[in-house]
C-alpha cells in the first residue's frame, strides 16, 4: 500500500507536468488554430534559459523571468513569422514552427553546449513535506504540483469569466465584429500565443531540477505532448487534464512494477487456444512504459477519435 501510494501521487505530479506543457499548446491550438510544433523547444528553452538565470539570480527570478524572456521570443514568432504565413494555410504555420523547433534546438546547442546540465532544487523546497502511509513525498513536487492547480485556475478564470477572454473568444468566431468594436485583433492573437509559450517555458523551469538538463530534452516530450493533446481532445483545456493524469500515473505505475507482459495476458490466450510468443511474456511493464501513451493514443483514435472533450466536427 505504501509503495501504491508514493507511486501514485508521483504519477500525478508527473501527470501535472504535462498538463503545463500541454496547456501551452491547447490554448494555442483552440484560439489560433496553430498545431505549434515548436512548443517542445520553447519548453527546452524555458529551462536553459531558467539554468542561466538561477546561477546568477536564484530560482525564484528564474521562475518569473524565463517564462518572461520565452514569451516575448513566442510574440516575435508569431508577430513577424507566422502572421505572414497564415494567409497560406496550417500547412504553411506547421512547417514554420518545425523549422523554428530546428533553429532553437540548434541555437541551445550553441549556447550552452552539448553536455548535461544539472539544477539543484532551490533550498527552501528541499525535504519533504508530506508523510503518506510513512513513505516522504518530495516538498519539491508538491510545489509543482500547487502550481499546475493554480496556473489551471487562472487560466479559466481568465478565458471564461475575465473580459479579456471574452475579448479572445469573440476574435476567434467574429474578428471582423471584435475589430469594429476598436480591438487590434492580430495583437490579440499575439498575446495568445506568447501567453502559450510561456506556459511552456514555465513548466521547464519547473520541471528541470527534476530532469537531466539536455539538447535532446524537447525531442524525448514533444511527442507525448501531442499525445495528450490528441487523447484530451483538440483545444480542451479540461481534457489535456485529464489526458496528461491518466498517462503520468499509468507510466509511473508501469515503471514501478515488474509484472511481465505474459503474466498480464497469458490467461487471455490460453482460453483463445494460442500462445504468446516467449520473446513477448518476458518483457516487463516497466520495458513497455514508454510505449503506454502511444498504444492510448491508438486506442482512443480507435474508439473516440475526438478525444475525452474534443468537439464532434458536425460538417464532417
Amino acid at each position: 500500500m505504501q509503495s501504491f501510494v508514493i507511486d501514485a501521487l508521483n504519477g500525478v505530479s508527473y501527470g501535472l507536468l504535462l498538463f503545463m506543457l500541454s496547456a501551452g499548446l491547447t490554448l494555442i491550438f483552440s484560439m489560433l488554430g496553430v498545431l505549434n510544433f515548436a512548443h517542445a523547444s520553447f519548453y527546452m528553452l524555458g529551462a536553459y534559459v531558467g539554468f542561466s538565470v538561477a546561477a546568477r539570480a536564484g530560482f525564484w527570478w528564474a521562475l518569473t523571468l524565463a517564462p518572461l524572456a520565452v514569451g516575448l521570443k513566442g510574440a516575435a514568432l508569431e508577430r513577424w513569422l507566422l502572421r505572414r504565413v497564415r494567409p497560406h494555410g496550417h500547412l504553411a504555420e506547421l512547417l514554420l514552427t518545425f523549422g523554428a523547433a530546428y533553429l532553437i534546438g540548434e541555437g541551445v546547442k550553441l549556447v550552452w553546449g552539448l553536455q548535461a546540465l544539472n539544477i539543484a532544487v532551490p533550498k527552501l523546497l528541499e525535504g519533504t513535506l508530506l508523510d503518506v502511509y510513512g513513505v516522504a513525498f518530495s516538498r519539491y513536487r508538491v510545489f509543482m504540483m500547487a502550481v499546475a492547480v493554480a496556473m489551471l485556475a487562472v487560466l479559466y478564470l481568465i478565458l471564461r469569466v475575465s473580459k479579456a477572454g471574452l475579448i479572445v473568444r469573440a476574435a476567434l468566431t467574429h474578428p471582423q465584429a471584435v475589430e469594429a468594436l476598436g480591438h487590434d485583433v492580430p495583437r490579440v492573437f499575439t498575446c495568445v500565443f506568447a501567453a502559450g509559450t510561456a506556459l511552456a517555458a514555465l513548466a521547464g523551469v519547473i520541471g528541470a531540477p527534476l530532469f537531466v538538463l539536455e539538447p535532446a530534452m524537447a525531442e524525448s516530450v514533444g511527442s507525448i505532448v501531442f499525445v495528450v493533446v490528441v487523447i484530451g481532445g483538440l483545444g480542451s483545456l479540461g481534457g489535456a487534464l485529464v489526458a496528461s493524469l491518466v498517462i503520468g500515473c499509468a507510466q509511473t505505475l508501469a515503471v514501478s512494477t515488474d509484472l511481465s507482459l505474459g503474466e498480464l495476458l497469458g490467461d487471455l490466450f490460453i482460453d483463445s487456444g494460442r500462445s504468446l510468443p516467449d520473446a513477448w511474456s518476458a518483457l516487463t511493464l516497466a520495458q513497455l512504459a514508454p510505449l503506454l501513451p502511444y498504444v492510448l493514443l491508438v486506442a482512443m483514435l480507435a474508439v473516440r477519435s475526438r478525444g475525452f472533450f474534443g468537439q464532434r466536427d458536425d460538417d464532417a
